[in-house]
Order: structure tokens, then sequence, then C-alpha cells
């Protein structure tokens, strides 16, 4: 399943700057992977499979990657769908400083509702963390996060902090730094313009 998956994604290496404010040196273009639905049909079915035993009554994906494959998770459950919208774009070089809210009319319907995060790839966890806060807040029970790929440790760290499981079909290594503690910017390598296309 792992090279399934990294095979509907292309690679670049650089020296990035991420949306969470964390400086790497792998970008995965993620636009691609939702053109041929049907090449996400077997992905999606096993991480349904793993996410049925947790009883979600929701699942909640931040647009746009996380959110198509949200509801797809959803429609093969038979379970509710939300998405979180990112209202406020990274600040500075704080990291962690993007925001991702569910819409105003569907954030009623979330009070004491269980919910699954589902994102299609995971690196630093930015829209994850964004989205998971804005859940609580409206009132929900977040009990997992999920991806169909997670990069490094990030992922696995934010679950055991927030108490929630964690369920992915493939894991990648990666680094990421902060910007004060990245090598290529010691070394005095220039931050490169990302390559075209939403990225994680």
């Amino acid at each position: 399943m792992q090279e399934e998956i990294v095979g509907l994604v292309s690679a670049t290496r650089g020296h990035f700057l991420f949306e969470s404010g964390h400086h790497g040196e792998l970008w995965l273009e993620l636009d691609s992977l939702f053109v041929r639905p049907g090449d996400l049909a077997r992905p999606a079915e096993e991480l349904s499979r793993r996410l049925a035993p947790h009883g979600v009554d929701a699942f909640c994906g931040p647009l746009s990657g996380g959110a198509f494959l949200a509801q797809a998770l959803a429609t093969r459950l038979d379970v509710e769908f939300f998405y979180a919208e990112r209202s406020a774009p990274p600040q500075g070089d704080a990291l962690f400083s993007a925001e991702y809210r569910v819409p105003g009319a569907l954030r009623d319907r979330l009070r004491g509702t269980t919910v699954a995060i589902v994102d299609d790839v995971i690196n630093a966890g930015s829209a994850t963390r964004a989205t998971l806060a804005d859940l609580r807040e409206c009132g929900a029970r977040v009990i997992a996060v999920s991806a169909l790929l997670t990069l490094g440790s990030a992922a696995a760290a934010l679950a055991d902090a927030e108490g929630v499981a964690l369920e992915t079909l493939a894991n990648l290594p990666n680094s990421l730094w902060p910007p004060a503690e990245c090598p290529m910017c010691a070394a005095g390598a220039p931050l490169e313009p990302p390559p075209a296309g939403r990225a994680r």
C-alpha cells in the first residue's frame, strides 16, 4: 500500500518554507492526487476499514485534499462529513499560526459529535492541528487523526500529545526545522519558490 500511495504524488527536493512555518527539503505536489478519483479507491477503502472500529459520527478534513478524502470515507461508512477552511494564513515566522475553521452554518451540528480528522498527507501537521483546535471549539470530541501518508514523526507526536489515535497507510522519513535551526539556512542556501501546486 505504501508504494501505491507514494506513486500517486510527485516529490521535489530543495529548501522550502511550509505552511507550518518550518523549513524542509521535501515538497510533495498533492493536487494531482484527486484528478482520477478511482486511483484512490483502494487506499480510501483501506483507510475507512481502519477507522471504522473507532465508531465516529463524522469525518472532517481541511480543505482541500483532506476534505475530498474525508467525504469519500464518510460516504463509505455512512456518517456525516464536515470540512475546515483556512481562515487565516501563517503569520510571519511563527510556527503553526495558520487557522482553519468549520463554516458557521455547520458549527452547531458538531456539538457532542465524535469526529475523526482526515487529511491526505500530514507533514508538520499545521492544517490537522488547526482543524482539531477548531473542532474542539465547536464542541466536538476528536478521537482520531488519519492520513493516507505521514512524513516523519510529527503526526505521531501530535496524536500522542492530543490523546487521539493515529491511522495512516504509509510513512516516509522526513526532516523539518524551525527557521532558526535550519541547516540549509546555516549553509547559506536560499529558500526556493515552491513548485506549483498544493503541498504538505
